[in-house]
């Protein structure tokens, strides 16, 4: 296929090569740890330097779930300028920023060297990487296999360093292979997802998106909402069962706009909340919603994770086409930060 007008910087590539960020994410990571049995992580990130943190915690909870470890491990996320408690309290800090550059995360770093708090950098360059380097501080370098490469789209790099990470330092159990054998299966789907979610954009297209999931698998709406937001430039929101059943879903009464409601559905989920979506969509859609039920696929968490976040992608990024959007800039967050810059 060639490259489409509208996407000048290939972001379809970029989809397209997301499985391989993964043995990648591992490779790199591999010889980094630190001295210490650390009872947490705590994350500093932004956007999408900081997203992969909820995808992960949804596969280490499988993990238990599934008996695989009977460690449990505490990811803690701050996406501010200070850090929380937390981070103080026997924790490795993993100071994340893909271009390395991201205000609120040098400063969270700023204040654990000030403390002496043990950390680990993760960046592409930047002044993470200078700071990492000035300090003696271990850093993850992350590629740039793209021009304007985007975070957001970097899930594999970060969920597998950051899982590297937890290896290395003996808190999870070594489960490379298992996910690169499942990354395989993914590649293999790739074509089928790609055409479901330029199905699904088509449907979209001049609605708002609205994205609801179980409670186990929040996370994932969470992702494609901002997807939404960064790759087709337009609102759209999340929320989770079975807390939206008690507010979110009465505003569906008197609707003021144009909604398309999707509903991640886990057909492994608790059966209460499997009857919920089942019920909510029909409530909705008599209100005058357009609702689509997606049901995951696969029979593990990773496998599930990784196949909706693709579809996810391929969605948002045929959905910024019928708006006539290019999917990779984000303007307004650039011209965002040189307001604040003044």
């Amino acid at each position: 296929m060639n490259k489409n007008p509208l996407d000048p910087y290939n972001f379809r590539q970029m989809i397209l090569e997301t499985p391989n960020q993964f043995a990648k994410g591992f490779e790199i990571a591999k010889n980094i740890q630190i001295k210490g049995d650390f009872d947490s992580f705590t994350v500093s990130g932004m956007g999408g330097s900081a997203l992969y943190v909820n995808i992960l915690r949804i596969y280490l909870s499988d993990l238990l779930k599934t008996k695989k470890t009977d460690k449990h491990i505490n990811l803690y996320q701050n996406r501010f300028y200070t850090l929380p408690p937390e981070a103080y309290k026997n924790s490795l800090n993993i100071i994340s920023s893909y271009s390395g550059n991201t205000e609120e995360t040098i400063s969270s770093f700023e204040e654990a060297l000030k403390n002496n708090l043990p950390c680990i950098g993760l960046s592409s360059g930047g002044r993470i990487e200078e700071m990492c380097k000035t300090n003696n501080i271990p850093h993850i370098k992350l590629p740039i296999p793209f021009e304007n490469f985007q975070p957001r789209i970097a899930t594999g790099y970060f969920f597998a360093a950051l899982l590297q990470l937890l290896i290395n330092q003996k808190l999870a159990p070594d489960t490379a292979e298992e996910i690169l054998t499942e990354v395989e299966k993914i590649k293999l789907a790739l074509p089928e997802l790609e055409k479901r979610g330029k199905e699904l954009a088509t449907l979209i297209q001049g609605k708002t998106p609205v994205i609801h999931s179980s409670l186990r698998y929040k996370a994932l709406a969470m992702v494609w909402k901002i997807k939404f937001n960064e790759n087709s430039k337009t609102p759209a929101f999340w929320n989770f069962f079975p807390e939206l059943n008690h507010n979110e879903m009465i505003g569906y009464t008197h609707m003021q706009g144009k909604f398309f409601i999707i509903s991640l559905k886990d057909p492994e989920d608790h059966p209460r909340s499997i009857k919920r979506i089942d019920i909510t969509a029909d409530l909705l859609r008599k209100n005058g919603a357009d609702v689509e039920i997606i049901t995951l696929e696969g029979n593990n968490a990773f496998y599930k994770l990784s196949w909706a976040l693709t579809l996810g992608e391929f969605t948002s990024y045929y959905l910024a086409l019928g708006y006539n959007q290019d999917p990779t800039p984000v303007d307004l967050v650039e011209k965002f930060k040189k307001l604040m810059e003044e």
